[in-house]
């Protein structure tokens, strides 16, 4: 069944199942459904046919997070991380950008199955207006209470921000547990993350770029138990099949290729990425299947 819906869809061909079982830890599944008409169910069950067992949900909007929140808590190998998008916090006034948090932080609070605050943190790419900015900054330091109040992990959004970030980070306290999701940085930024103790730094298809020898060098520094492995379906697809609709199952392909960049078994890589991404948002969940 899951290769005819491949075909039906035009999508890329399964990889070869991964040795050990390991978590997509961030991935948007409803995005996903609209862009190549691959239906959630489909999603997870093409990832758990080639070893992505688990996956961590992320509902970034007022739409996407209650979403986010019920497929979680209807699944148990799907946990959510919800919170207002930087870019959509700075298209919003003060008061709907409050009352959006508000929102959150009562989903963050609804149970065990939201387990982090996020993607949140600021955008320097699409948004450059001060007041823009701002509201970023008001949200984001929101977003950080929150995380800090529920003991949830922070998942960032960071894009040409990373001085920025960091500042605000410190001027508001570090949440216990933080997620530089899709790094964008170089090995000099992310040794500055990692110099704080619960930090990851989650890796997309891009470090496979040619072009992206940043990432690698960041990668390549990072400790092997500070990493984690994400897909953000439907974009960021890895190479070999960069420019194609990307989906959970394909996060094989950037296990396999941070396994090599390491040195580092590629079975024992997946158990590492799975157990990363457990300490990360709060410790295990769901039925393996491996």
């Amino acid at each position: 069944m899951t290769e005819s819906v491949i075909e039906r869809l035009g999508l890329p061909g399964l990889p070869e199942p991964l040795p050990a079982p390991t978590i997509d830890a961030h991935t948007h599944l409803d995005s996903t459904q609209q862009y190549s008409g691959l239906r959630v169910v489909d999603s997870v069950e093409l990832a758990a046919a080639v070893g992505v067992d688990r996956i961590v949900q992320i509902g970034c909007d007022l739409a996407s997070a209650p979403w986010s929140a019920q497929l979680a808590a209807t699944n148990p190998n799907i946990i959510a991380a919800v919170a207002i998008h930087p870019n959509d916090a700075a298209r919003m006034t003060d008061d709907q950008a409050l009352a959006a948090w508000q929102t959150i932080d009562s989903i963050v609070g609804s149970g065990p199955h939201v387990r982090g605050v996020g993607e949140t943190g600021l955008d320097h790419y699409r948004t450059r207006t001060p007041e823009g900015i701002a509201r970023q900054q008001l949200i984001f330091r929101r977003h950080i209470e929150t995380a800090k109040r529920h003991d949830r992990a922070l998942v960032i959004h960071d894009r040409d921000a990373h001085d920025d970030i960091l500042a605000v980070l410190d001027s508001q306290g570090w949440p216990d547990r933080v997620v530089f999701h899709c790094f964008s940085g170089d090995a000099d930024f992310a040794h500055r993350c990692l110099a704080h103790e619960g930090t990851w730094l989650s890796f997309a298809g891009n470090v496979t770029y040619k072009a992206n020898r940043d990432l690698r060098e960041a990668l390549a520094l990072a400790p092997i138990d500070r990493i984690l492995a994400e897909t953000d379906a439907p974009y960021l697809t890895p190479v070999p099949l960069r420019g194609k609709a990307n989906a959970p199952y394909l996060l094989a392909h950037t296990v396999r290729f941070i396994a090599e960049h390491k040195g580092v078994d590629l079975a024992e890589t997946c158990v590492r990425l799975a157990r990363n991404a457990e300490d990360a948002f709060g410790g295990p969940w769901g039925v393996r299947h491996g």
